[in-house]
């Protein structure tokens, strides 16, 4: 095992000492906990592959019981690059990271009493629930003519899936894209188990500008396709994730968006005013250009209830605030020398 990976800290704020083992760390939610871990001063090891292939049930099982961690933290999977569409073409893959290895990861927490923390994503849900004129329905598709006018009028008309709800956006519940697909099945592997928080992460953004930015994509695509979501600021799930954990809130699943919802003209409009950009953003015309000329397979356009959430006094901002200050702040590739 690589000692060098493992940090060491203290708080004065706490009595207790914590050791938290991190799996995926070097990936792009990986990166905001190795931060917010660092920034917490909590000791933690992060553990490659390289080290050990945690991946298999005894391996898992050994490294539990070698280092003794309060807690674990799932941020590995299988997300395809450069994006979903890729799990189309690598479905064992998929299914490998997606669905057997947190179940894996399960199994093997539970054979040691070890509770864990798995990032899984909002994106097994299409659309958002809809009142009009008194009665709430589910709309999949917010961008229909009728659905669209309606939002356009009154926007608080709009609500979010709830933890509770059923995934619309499936195996079970088709058409959906694989990567969606898995991760919806693994919530249903991972129901059976206790002692788990899943961590729903929805568009990660920040300031830092990459490959996985949700504003650096905005800025980078040739054509842009409108919509209406929940979105995750990265450091702040990475925060509210591990708030969860010290507060002892009750084991679960949990939406962790920031408050409200966004369409991706706001987001462009936003991006042009505060970083100045002089390029004319073209959108695709409909559903039907856009699937045809650019993606390989249905995408996930959703909005998530985060009441529950914040019913544990875990504050994300709202999401118009951090979407805001996350341009002001931005960071573009060639200044920066770490995203940690």
């Amino acid at each position: 095992m690589n000692v060098a990976s493992l940090c060491h800290g203290t708080r004065s704020s706490v009595v207790f000492q914590i050791m938290i083992l991190l799996l995926g760390g070097s990936g792009y939610i990986g990166q905001a906990f190795h931060t917010e871990l660092h920034r917490r001063s909590l000791e933690f090891l992060s553990l490659s592959r390289a080290d050990v292939d945690y991946t298999r049930f005894g391996d898992m099982v050994a490294v539990l019981k070698r280092t003794k961690p309060s807690f674990v933290i799932n941020s590995a999977g299988y997300t395809g690059k450069p994006n979903v569409d890729a799990c189309e073409l690598h479905r064992a893959d998929t299914l490998m990271g997606n669905v057997l290895f947190p179940q894996t990861i399960a199994q093997a927490c539970e054979a040691t009493g070890v509770p864990w923390g798995h990032v899984s994503s909002g994106c097994i849900y299409a659309g958002a629930k809809i009142v009009d004129k008194g009665v709430t329905r589910t709309e999949a598709d917010l961008m229909k003519p009728d659905v669209a006018a309606l939002v356009a009028r009154d926007p608080s008309c709009v609500q979010g899936f709830v933890e509770t709800d059923q995934p619309n956006f499936s195996f079970r519940r088709p058409p959906c894209s694989f990567y969606s697909a898995s991760k919806a099945l693994a919530e249903e592997v991972l129901a059976g188990f206790e002692g788990l928080f899943v961590w729903r992460l929805r568009i990660p953004f920040d300031e830092f500008d990459g490959p996985r930015n949700y504003l650096s994509k905005i800025q980078r695509y040739s054509k842009v396709y409108e919509n209406i979501n929940s979105i995750s600021h990265r450091g702040e799930f990475a925060r509210a994730c591990l708030s969860l954990w010290e507060k002892r809130a009750p084991f679960g699943v949990y939406n962790m968006t920031n408050p409200g919802w966004t369409t991706t003209r706001k987001v462009v409009d936003h991006a042009r005013d505060i970083l100045g950009l002089r390029r004319e953003f073209e959108f695709w015309a409909d559903d039907e250009e856009f699937y045809r000329l650019a993606a390989k397979t249905p995408r996930s356009n959703c909005v998530l209830d985060g009441t529950k959430l914040l019913a544990t006094g875990v504050m994300m901002r709202p999401v118009e605030e951090a979407l805001e200050d996350a341009l002001r702040q931005w960071k573009p590739q060639s200044s920066q020398t770490s995203n940690l």
